[in-house]
């Protein structure tokens, strides 16, 4: 049997990309090692984030499934950075492991042009540098028109503790051992990386009477933008806050040698996360500090298993019971699940294009950790971008490449696929150079567009959310056309609420922009009646409009050298005085356009003007002189 889609694996890129393609009516298979783990949460249990927050809304506009999921299954949920300003704050949720991939199964299962099968994938049927299909660990071939690769942590993945090295996957299944050796022959270049996972601990053995409680916010939150709150605020489970101490380090630099990452094991060659690092790690990088916070997260209403976040580590099991028992409260902690280090192989992802598609094997797509990522959420979001540009193919369609000053997935693919990676990427709100632009409450307004047009927001989604762009701009019109003066009323009121009276007439667009006027008061001069999600859109929009100018204006410049496009076919070795590092760079990625040109390391300003003006000179574009602003 012959399917449109082949999709490997049934982690949360996996879930994205086969729904995005069945959802855009082609015939999907979706081919996983085991059911029983689909869209599983193996290390935290929590969705979103600082950053990762956004992507899930990001998500949820583009028509994806993972806001939605997480919606239905979390048991707690808030705002972080709440207190600062709107380009860093993001949601992030505590997921129930359990409810989470059942519900993520029965929307698989209820998905029309969907299979699931089990078994594991160990090479690719591909002929003339295209692929055509996969191969079974028993032989079977299954063929398709486009295979996507979201094989997560399971290439060759082995478990590391104190000297010990174990072939497995994370939940102890049997890993994918032969397909990273066939993808190395077929051309790729195959790179080695590490993650870890911290101790499980026994609920009923914590004393959380030492520990700092960390409730989920006292109002309502969603990931979604199309569904009303599934929770009651009253029912949230609380986390709990601690720190290391100077008895956690001592115990931990004393037995260095034995973790798996610092002597424990003499040949590991994969490379950690920079930005989630054990916790030898953060005592050796960071020995000037006295302590690390770590927070005690319930995985689930139904088990009492507590992730300790912050703790993971490669030391045997007897040391890990010393250093959890040095931690205030953790005294008679019993360990159900001890932690541990996972390496495996991954494909370096200048090797993709820009739709997730790769430059050696036509029609073939990977996504998420395969790609050197790390994350529930981009991976994700690369498992829907892969999904969506594979239909797209299929249709003989443009694909479509999200900007950075568009989203965070913009940001995160370009990242991949210009600059590559050194240790498992993660997404953070500093890589993004208009994060203003960025926000939680505007993913909609950037992207449903999008996913109207692919075919992933129904049309009566995509007229409520025209409805909701016409309130906006009808409260905007209101505000600008109305005018407070200072009249004793006015000024009345504003000293009776401790607010600075007013000393000059002004629209209420322009009032609204003082810091210490909020709707509520607007609402004392004016009748307002709309929801609070456009309302909260607005206020933002309003107070920080110059910031947003500003940025857009930049967003504009590189704009316009994102739509100076570099054909495929060029030989950067003909281009005259090019930097040597910058031909090697430019050929090896082969940019799609100046813009991302000038954001490959090793490729500077000149080597764009140069560039720019072999272009004009050889391709006969209309190119103008073009000046280059670097932030």
């Amino acid at each position: 049997m012959e399917y449109d889609v082949i999709v490997v694996g049934g982690g949360h890129a996996g879930c994205e990309a086969s729904l995005a393609t069945a959802r855009t009516n082609n015939k999907t298979l979706l081919v996983t090692g085991s059911i029983k783990n689909i869209a599983t949460m193996p290390c935290n249990p929590s969705i979103g984030g600082s950053a990762k927050g956004i992507v899930v809304r990001e998500i949820d506009a583009l028509g994806g499934e993972m806001g939605k999921n997480a919606d239905k299954t979390h048991i707690q949920i808030k705002m972080l950075n709440s207190k600062k300003g709107p380009a860093v704050q993001a949601l992030r949720c505590q997921a129930d492991k359990v409810t989470y991939p059942k519900e993520m199964l029965k929307t698989l299962n209820k998905q029309d042009n969907l299979e699931i099968l089990e078994g594991i994938v160990e090479d690719l049927i591909v002929n003339d540098d295209k692929v055509q299909g996969v191969i079974l660990e028993n032989g079977t071939k299954i063929y398709s028109k486009i295979v996507i690769l979201t094989t997560g942590t399971y290439l060759k993945s082995d478990i590391l503790i104190g000297s010990t090295r174990t072939r497995s996957g994370p939940h102890g299944e049997k890993p994918s051992n032969h397909l990273s050796d066939n993808l190395k022959k077929l051309g790729f270049n195959i790179i080695r990386l590490k993650t870890g996972t911290p101790q499980r601990l026994d609920k009923n053995s914590i004393d959380f009477s030492k520990m700092s409680i960390e409730k989920g916010d006292d109002v309502y939150r969603t990931f979604s933008f199309d569904n009303p709150p599934l929770y009651k605020i009253e029912d949230q489970v609380p986390c709990h806050l601690i720190y290391t101490n100077s008895k956690t380090h001592k115990i931990i630099l004393d037995n260095l040698n034995k973790s798996s990452m610092y002597g424990g094991l003499d040949d590991i060659k994969g490379i950690g996360p920079r930005y989630c690092p054990s916790i030898e790690d953060k005592i050796v990088r960071f020995k000037d500090k006295e302590r690390h916070q770590l927070f005690l997260e319930p995985e689930s209403l139904y088990y009492d298993d507590i992730y300790l976040q912050g703790f993971s580590t490669s030391m045997p099991y007897d040391i890990q019971e010393e250093m959890v028992h040095s931690l205030e409260g953790l005294e008679n902690a019993k360990i159900l699940k001890y932690a541990y280090a996972i390496e495996y192989d991954a494909i370096y992802p200048t090797q993709l294009k820009s739709s997730l598609e790769t430059k050696i094997i036509e029609n073939l797509f990977t996504a998420g950790q395969i790609n050197g990522t790390s994350g529930y959420e981009e991976a994700a979001c690369q498992g829907l971008m892969a999904g969506i540009n594979a239909s797209l193919k299929l249709k003989g369609k443009e694909p479509l490449i999200l900007k950075r000053y568009e989203s965070y997935i913009g940001v995160l693919i370009d990242d991949l696929v210009t600059k590559g990676v050194r240790d498992p990427y993660r997404l953070l709100t500093s890589r993004a150079e208009y994060r203003l632009l960025l926000r939680h409450d505007n993913a909609d307004l950037r992207l449903r567009e999008y996913g109207h047009e692919v075919g992933l927001i129904s049309d009566d989604t995509y007229k409520k959310f025209e409805y909701k762009k016409l309130q906006i701009d009808a409260l905007i019109c209101k505000l600008k056309n109305n005018r407070i003066t200072p009249n004793k009323e006015v000024n009345e009121y504003l000293s009776n609420n401790n607010l600075t009276r007013l000393s000059t007439t002004a629209t209420l667009y322009d009032f609204l922009k003082r810091q210490d006027i909020t709707f509520d008061n607007i609402k004392h001069f004016i009748d307002i009646d709309y929801d609070k999600d456009i309302l909260d859109e607005v206020e933002i929009m309003v107070k920080y409009d110059g910031y947003i100018a500003k940025e857009e204006k930049e967003a504009e410049k590189l704009k316009s050298l994102e739509n100076k496009k570099i054909p495929n076919d060029i030989d950067y070795y003909k281009v005259h005085n090019l930097a040597s590092e910058a031909k090697q760079k430019l050929s090896e990625i082969r940019p799609i356009s100046l813009g991302q040109a000038l954001r490959i390391s090793g490729v500077n300003p000149s080597d764009i003007s140069i560039l720019s003006i072999y272009l004009k000179k050889e391709y006969h574009h209309e190119w103008k002189w073009i000046y280059i602003w670097i932030k």
